[in-house]
């Protein structure tokens, strides 16, 4: 059954239409209030109309909204330096969202090769689970039927190995493999962090071989896991990295990251793009900063992430008939279900909560990073009403 709106039916919507929204809470059309504990699938990082970044956007808006990047951008540049001097990085890459950010950075590891005088070195080994984007190249580095039928045949260039198999991965590593490519926590896979230990291997791995070593953050990037990226857990760093979703807090942008070495093959001509990097984006971009690096705001995060993870344990333990166990990291986090993760989904929307289904039937839970002691109490009562209104009728 098509709908009868003129947008392509790819996506079944809910039936909510969002009118205004600020911090942790929306209200819709209806006058109905709910409590977003999806934040745009952890996209609003610092919640809705935050008064920083309303404040700089408009103030943006008043003066100069495109150039390209034809001529210098003095926000981009500034926003690419505290970037680096915040990471591991040494040049940053501007795009539109997180799957150009992909793009760049399989791009960025290819052409390093290339110029290297290696052409063939173009391989680029991936991991069961992964999400990666839509893009033509970025289905076929994520690998999973469901997003790869129906779009021809898929781009050669990548293989999966088992989620978090370093043995497998070294197997996999051929004289034509360029780069390993993983998300540090996998979020629409299901919400499942890569052990710190895991991490370091891979770095060591792909040192031994001459790899370059990708990191996908556009989910758990961006003070998500109560660091600035989940990788600082493990003390180690990529040659390259992808970013986006609260980079903006809403705004539309994203970012490749890497280091001097990897980026030397992208040099004048090789890539680019009409919007990326825009004095809009770099405004909001750039007020995200100011406040995630202020003192003692991911320190916040991590306690706030404590405190909603002792409430998930708890309704894990008095629901096992609906939820199975508490899964991600920081306030990257979410449920593995029982029933039907969509059954959840419904429940909690007719409670007025919003979450975010992923795969391996859990829900993601992703407030945003401004979330109040308050507001996670008021988001696990309603997690428990309607793990209670879930478990009387199954038990019916």
């Amino acid at each position: 059954m098509t709908s009868q709106s003129a947008l392509f039916d790819t996506y079944a919507r809910a039936s909510l239409t969002v009118e205004r929204g600020e911090g942790c809470w929306l209200h819709d059309t209806d006058g109905r209030t709910f409590l977003d504990f999806g934040s745009g699938i952890a996209v609003n990082g610092l919640g809705h109309a935050h008064p920083h970044l309303i404040s700089a956007l408009t103030e943006q808006a008043g003066k100069l909204w495109h150039t390209s990047n034809l001529y210098r951008i003095p926000d981009q540049e500034r926003l690419a330096e505290r970037l680096c001097a915040a990471t591991f990085a040494d040049r940053v890459f501007f795009t539109n969202s997180g799957v150009e950010a992909v793009e760049c950075a399989i791009k960025t590891a290819r052409r390093y090769f290339y110029a290297k005088g290696e052409p063939d070195r173009v391989g680029i080994i991936t991991f069961q689970g992964a999400f990666h984007g839509r893009t033509l190249a970025t289905i076929a580095a994520g690998g999973q039927a469901k997003y790869l039928e129906g779009f021809g045949p898929k781009a050669p260039g990548f293989d999966q190995v088992p989620f978090g198999d370093v043995d497998a991965l070294e197997a996999a590593i051929t004289g034509e493999t360029a780069a390993v490519l993983i998300e540090p926590v996998q979020g629409e896979g299901g919400l499942r962090p890569v052990p710190d230990e895991t991490l370091r291997a891979l770095r060591d791995l792909c040192d031994a071989h001459g790899l370059l070593l990708i990191f996908d953050e556009i989910q758990c990037g961006m003070g998500r896991t109560g660091r600035l990226f989940a990788h600082e857990h493990a003390g180690i760093a990529p040659d390259i990295m992808a970013t986006a979703k609260a980079l903006g807090g809403g705004f539309p942008v994203g970012a490749c990251l890497a280091t001097e070495e990897a980026a030397s093959g992208m040099v004048p001509g090789v890539h680019g793009t009409t919007y990326g990097g825009n004095p809009l984006a770099m405004a909001v971009g750039n007020a995200v900063l100011d406040v995630m690096l202020e003192d003692g705001f991911l320190e916040a995060v991590e306690q706030k992430a404590l405190r909603l993870k002792q409430g998930l344990v708890s309704l894990v333990d008095r629901f096992p008939d609906i939820f199975g166990e508490v899964r991600g990291k920081g306030l990257m986090t979410g449920l593995k279900c029982v029933v039907p993760n969509t059954d959840v989904v419904r429940a909690l929307f007719d409670g007025h909560m919003l979450v975010v289904p992923a795969g391996d039937n859990v829900i993601r839970i992703l407030p945003p990073l401004i979330v109040s002691d308050e507001e996670i109490s008021e988001g696990l009562a309603r997690l428990e009403a309607a793990a209670r209104a879930l478990s009387t009728h199954a038990g019916a």
